[in-house]
């Protein structure tokens, strides 16, 4: 994949994200601060960081991590521009970390799993730096993000370990769920996301559809019934194995939406995700 594609399909993840904050509601001016460039881990020489949006007053306590991956692509911009996105969140007393892992084309999906799950374990480590509750961590993501995001939700929670990195709730947007038809030699999405290049007896490592038990986080699904990038499938059949596995998982379909909403759909997703960490990190819903 062309560098101008990857380019576009994050910048169209920001976007959908800027525009489902901007669209759904108007926000009162709270006050952020904002801790930039917070190294988690390093890599080949390199730092991997995140930035940390907390509200001045009113803190919940509570903190959501956002992927930021298009393609499995994440890229830096400066925070101030991230912020409306979080809008809702932080109104809610959410503190946000957003979380940049090593970069497709160069690291592929197992290498950028390693690195999501350091960022998990260095923020629920240092949860008093940040005043929020390590049992209460909550992770979002768009699509490669959602697939992250579910990573998390679906491969870190084990009830025999409780002081290990938790995730008590996940939003996942338009989301891959199975990267077996993806990873396969002769799939053209391979080629058109590098991160895809790996192994493919491997997919099911990667696969949070694979890895759905009771001990995971309640999860909600947006996806649009018209995604050709990423079909509605993804998300029907892992709310399925969350059914069956006795974990609370909702999916929101976007009535003819394909990988990115209007703005109709975009107000269902931001209040769909806000009264999911209401009622799964908070309690009050």
């Amino acid at each position: 994949m062309g560098c101008d594609m990857r380019k576009q399909i994050l910048t169209g993840v920001m976007c959908l994200a800027a525009v489902c904050v901007t669209q759904s509601r108007a926000f009162a001016q709270v006050e952020v601060a904002i801790t930039p460039d917070v190294v988690y881990g390093h890599k080949d020489g390199m730092a991997l960081t995140f930035d940390v949006f907390k509200p001045k007053e009113k803190a919940n306590g509570i903190g959501v991590l956002f992927m930021v991956s298009g393609g499995w692509v994440s890229a830096w911009s400066e925070p101030k521009k991230l912020q409306p996105m979080f809008q809702p969140l932080l109104e809610g007393g959410y503190t946000v970390f957003a979380v940049r892992h090593g970069s497709s084309p160069r690291y592929v999906i197992p290498e950028i799993a390693v690195d999501v799950r350091s960022a998990l374990k260095f923020i629920h480590s240092h949860a008093a730096d940040y005043q929020v509750d390590p049992a209460k961590l909550g992770v979002f993501g768009f699509s490669a993000g959602g697939h992250l995001s579910l990573v998390l939700g679906t491969m870190t929670n084990d009830k025999k370990a409780s002081d290990a990195p938790h995730v008590a709730a996940v939003v996942a947007v338009f989301p891959p769920t199975d990267l077996g038809p993806y990873v396969a030699l002769d799939s053209p999405r391979r080629e058109q996301f590098p991160a895809l290049k790996f192994d493919p007896a491997k997919a099911n490592d990667y696969s949070p559809l694979m890895h759905v038990t009771a001990d995971d986080a309640p999860t909600l699904l947006v996806h649009g019934d018209k995604d050709e990038l990423v079909p509605i499938w993804h998300s029907q059949k892992i709310e399925a194995a969350f059914g069956e596995a006795k974990v609370p998982a909702e999916l929101i379909t976007i009535e003819g939406a394909a990988h990115g909403f209007n703005g109709d759909g975009n107000k269902r997703l931001v209040k769909g995700m806000v009264d999911w960490f209401d009622k799964y990190l908070v309690g009050t819903k």
